[in-house]
């Protein structure tokens, strides 16, 4: 293994720890998380090709479902691919180059991933509170508006914290105790050469904002969502109307839970390892339960799925 401190004035190179073991474990979390994967991969892209072939599922609620199980592939692959190379390497390196990339991408999808949660809250919002005026307001045309918003928003909200990093001057450790290049090991790397506190200032009021603002926007449209389906005379409707918002609310509690805990304020000094395996919690695993959740209580996608599945 490479020497934990790069003797050069500037690093080039950083190393992922990721979960140090003896090389039996580190097998043994390989097949783990290379199942983990492809089921993830599999379980999204089923859901995708379920909306894309029924066609009583082009609806504006579906085709977000349906892009954003296409952002969970996307995510998953900013990160699984290269934490699954290290656990068959001896090195474990990356270089400089790759390790920012990796940063860009995965806080990028992670925004969009903030983003998209917001809008399907938003489409949520409409159907239920707002019935009448639903089918005039979220019409295909603006709901693939909202989805490029998403997507176009996420790729620049995160671009000046990167460009601040690029500029820091990594010129000691370059050993990263995680299994990607994270915000916070990233911060703690950089203030070993020089106080940086401008820096993890900005990325971590970006960060907070970004996920309290998304966060209370989603919670405070449910909480309307939720009082508008207790008024719902039909106790079928309401069932129906209840058993949708439960599974999105679901996915909500999932990832801002973990997601609060990782990068509300980076390079502040978390327990060790904790911020490890709450990052491991909604980059790998939250993926794969959505597809589960997104499906087991809505018949409709059920018997899209089943279409798609009984085709193989």
């Amino acid at each position: 293994m490479p020497s934990g401190r790069n003797t050069s004035h500037a690093v080039n190179y950083f190393i992922l720890l990721g979960f140090p073991s003896c090389w039996e474990i580190q097998n043994f979390l390989f097949s783990i998380f290379f199942v983990t994967y492809i089921l993830t991969l599999f379980g999204n892209m089923a859901i995708i090709c379920a909306v894309h072939q029924d066609h009583r599922l082009h609806t504006p609620m579906y085709i977000l479902l349906a892009n954003f199980s296409f952002l969970e592939i996307c995510y998953v692959n900013s990160d699984v691919p290269n934490m699954l190379v290290n656990f068959l390497s001896r090195a474990k390196t990356i270089s400089f180059t790759r390790c920012l990339l990796q940063l860009y991408f995965f806080f990028c999808l992670g925004t969009t991933e903030c983003l998209f949660l917001s809008i399907m809250a938003y489409d949520r919002f409409l159907a239920i509170c707002r019935p009448l005026h639903y089918p005039n307001i979220m019409t295909t045309k603006f709901c693939y508006s909202l989805v490029s918003l998403c997507w176009v928003y996420g790729f620049l909200w995160f671009l000046i914290p990167v460009i601040l990093i690029t500029q820091l001057p990594f010129c000691g450790p370059n050993v990263i105790d995680d299994f990607l290049c994270d915000l916070g090991p990233l911060l703690a790397l950089a203030s070993a050469c020089v106080p940086i506190p401008g820096t993890v200032l900005i990325c971590g009021t970006m960060s907070s904002l970004l996920i309290f603002a998304t966060f209370f926007y989603i919670i405070s449209s449910y909480t309307l969502v939720l009082r508008a389906v207790m008024q719902v005379p039909s106790s079928a409707s309401r069932k129906k109307a209840f058993s949708t918002c439960s599974s999105h609310l679901a996915v909500v509690c999932l990832f801002y839970g973990s997601v609060m805990l990782t990068y509300v304020s980076p390079g502040s000094g978390q327990a060790k390892g904790m911020q490890k395996f709450t990052m491991l919690f909604y980059s790998v695993l939250t993926p794969l339960f959505n597809p589960m959740i997104y499906s087991l209580r809505n018949k409709e996608m059920k018997d899209a799925l089943k279409k798609v599945l009984g085709g193989f």
